[in-house]
C-alpha cells in the first residue's frame, strides 16, 4: 500500500472513531509499528491529527477545536435536533462526551427546564449559561485523550442516582457486538453510566453502523434509542429494527 493510501486509511479512522491505536493500525494496513508511527507524526506535523502516545487522536477531540475540523458535522447537527425531541421537562439527564452530545447541548430549548449531569467539562461550560438547565460536572480525573471524567470515584457517584436518559456517543455498534469502545476507562465508565439510567440513546453517523471495536460495552438489547442522521426508515437501521430499538 502506498504512503498515500495509508494516511487516507489512518484519517478516514481517526474521523469514524475519534482515536486510533498504532497496533490496531499496523495489522489493518499490514506494516510495521515503525511504519504507522512514522505515518502518524508526517500527519500531525501536517495539523490533520494529534499524536499521542500509542496512537492518535481527531482534531476534534481536543479543545480548542473549530467545527470546521468536525467529520460529518451536518449529520451531527441533524442527529442532535432528532435527540432534543426525547427530551421532557423536569428530566434528570446523563451525558458522554464528544462532539455530538456537544451539538445537542448547544441547541437545548431556552424554555426547558431540565438537570444534565455530564462526565465532560466541555458540555458543562457549555450548558453553564442556560437560563433553566441546572448543570452538574460529575468530577474526577480528566483523561487527557477523551477530556472526560473518569475513575472511581465517578463510577461511585453514578451508583447513588437513577437517570430517566443516557446521551453516550459510540465508537462501535453492531447487532452481533452490542455498543463497543477501544479504551478500557471509558468502558467501564460507560457501563456504570448505563447501569444508572432509565433509557439509554445512542448517538451515532450512519459511517458507524456495524462497525467493531475491541471492547464490548454493551449489548445490542440494552439500547432504548438510536439516533442518526438517515431516515428511521432506511434500510441501513432493519437490522436494529428488528431488535425492537427505538429508531430516530
Amino acid at each position: 500500500m502506498l504512503k498515500q493510501e495509508r494516511h487516507s486509511h489512518i484519517i478516514k479512522q481517526i474521523n469514524l472513531h475519534n482515536k486510533v491505536l498504532s497496533s490496531d493500525l499496523a495489522i489493518a494496513l499490514n506494516v510495521s509499528e515503525d511504519t504507522v508511527r512514522r505515518d502518524l507524526n508526517e500527519l500531525d506535523e501536517s495539523g490533520q491529527i494529534i499524536k499521542v502516545h500509542g496512537g492518535a487522536l481527531s482534531k476534534a477531540y481536543h479543545h480548542p477545536f473549530q467545527h470546521t475540523d468536525i467529520y460529518a458535522y451536518d449529520a451531527k447537527k441533524c442527529i442532535a435536533a432528532k435527540a432534543v425531541g426525547l427530551i421532557k421537562e423536569d428530566m434528570l439527564i446523563l451525558t458522554g462526551g464528544g462532539t455530538t452530545v456537544m451539538e445537542l447541548a448547544a441547541i437545548l430549548p431556552q424554555n426547558c427546564p431540565v438537570t444534565v449531569f455530564t462526565i465532560s467539562p466541555l458540555v458543562a461550560l457549555q450548558l453553564s449559561n442556560h437560563p433553566l438547565i441546572n448543570v452538574i460536572l460529575i468530577g474526577g480525573n480528566v483523561a487527557k485523550d477523551s477530556q472526560v471524567c473518569t475513575g472511581p470515584q465517578v463510577i461511585n457517584y453514578l451508583n447513588e442516582i437513577k437517570f430517566d436518559l443516557c446521551f453516550l456517543g459510540t465508537n462501535g455498534i453492531s447487532v452481533a457486538d452490542g455498543i463497543t469502545d477501544s479504551d478500557l476507562d471509558i468502558v467501564m465508565l460507560k457501563k456504570a453510566m448505563i447501569k444508572a439510567s432509565k433509557r439509554l440513546v445512542i448517538l451515532c453517523i450512519a459511517e458507524k453502523l456495524n462497525s467493531v471495536q475491541r471492547m464490548r460495552v454493551c449489548d445490542i438489547h440494552q439500547i432504548g434509542s438510536l439516533v442518526t442522521e438517515l431516515e428511521p426508515g432506511h434500510n441501513l437501521l432493519d437490522p436494529y429494527r428488528r431488535e425492537n430499538i427505538q429508531l430516530h
